[in-house]
């Protein structure tokens, strides 16, 4: 049987380095020194599932490469999957009130947006609810918004399908009055409402891999992402958004991260309502 807990002494040196080396090369994700507990932790109930005693067991099994869903099992449980509602407020202030109307110009009248990492969906949703803000006040609009949302987690991308959230999720950053024009009762939950649906698609994406299939973008939203990314890969994953982004196309990062010292194919553009970035044509 297994125990309930497996102790950080377990976990030898060399099983730790090697463990971190199979999370940065499946996903970019870099550990550093020190995170033993932080993978005992994560990956207690996984081992317990698949029956696997320690993480030098897992690592042989992953190693090995045969069995695919223990590969994305371990790399979904160390994933942070942290997210709420509308989070720092300015991305999408002003995606409703400057980008959307900079892009009411755009030829074929539909602005596409990739949300990165989406997690179990509140970023996407949030972008299309501004959507729907945004058309119900310029009613004459007839541009179309697309959303790509993805993620590397098959789990929390069928969560962020499914679009039904609790009163916890829905109180991290959902206005009531949102709530109340957006979503729908759900037993003890709320569900996104199909209005809101219909302009995202969900795909399951490795931000290591590449972006070609998902076409150009007006804005990428990438926030709170790319800190878990060492040097050069934030170098590269950047590169590659900026390829995929439109000339003059919109990035936004997370608060504490920024483009400095890793491209400089962004131009930054500080507003009162925050910082985003507009890619180089």
């Amino acid at each position: 049987m297994m125990p309930d807990s497996v102790p950080n002494q377990t976990i030898d040196s060399d099983e730790y380095l090697g463990f971190c080396k199979f999370l940065e090369d499946s996903c970019g994700i870099v550990l550093g020194d020190n995170k033993h507990y932080l993978v005992t932790s994560r990956l207690n109930r996984l081992m317990r599932k698949h029956s696997i005693e320690s993480l030098g067991a897992l690592l042989a099994k992953l190693n090995k490469g045969l069995d695919r869903v223990l590969h994305d099992d371990t790399v979904d449980a160390m994933t942070t999957n942290e997210t709420s509602w509308f989070r720092d407020r300015y991305p999408y202030e002003l995606l409703k009130n400057e980008l959307l109307p900079a892009c009411e110009d755009n030829l074929f009248g539909k602005v596409r947006v990739w949300s990165a990492a989406c997690s179990s969906g509140q970023e996407p949703y949030s972008i299309s609810i501004v959507n729907q803000e945004y058309h119900r006040v310029n009613s004459a609009s007839k541009t179309k918004i697309e959303i790509i949302a993805t993620d590397i987690s098959p789990s929390m991308l069928e969560e962020a399908k499914a679009g039904v959230f609790d009163k916890m999720s829905l109180a991290r950053g959902m206005p009531d009055d949102l709530k109340k024009r957006y979503f729908e009762a759900n037993g003890e939950g709320w569900k996104v409402q199909q209005q809101v649906k219909n302009s995202i698609q969900f795909r399951e994406i490795n931000l290591m891999n590449s972006y070609a299939s998902l076409g150009k973008f007006d804005v990428i939203f990438c926030r709170n992402v790319l800190i878990y990314f060492s040097g050069p890969k934030k170098t590269d994953i950047l590169s590659r958004m900026s390829a995929a982004l439109k000339p003059n196309g919109f990035l936004f990062l997370g608060g504490s991260e920024s483009v400095t010292s890793y491209t400089d194919r962004f131009e930054q553009i500080l507003t009162p309502r925050g910082l985003y970035y507009k890619n180089r044509p």
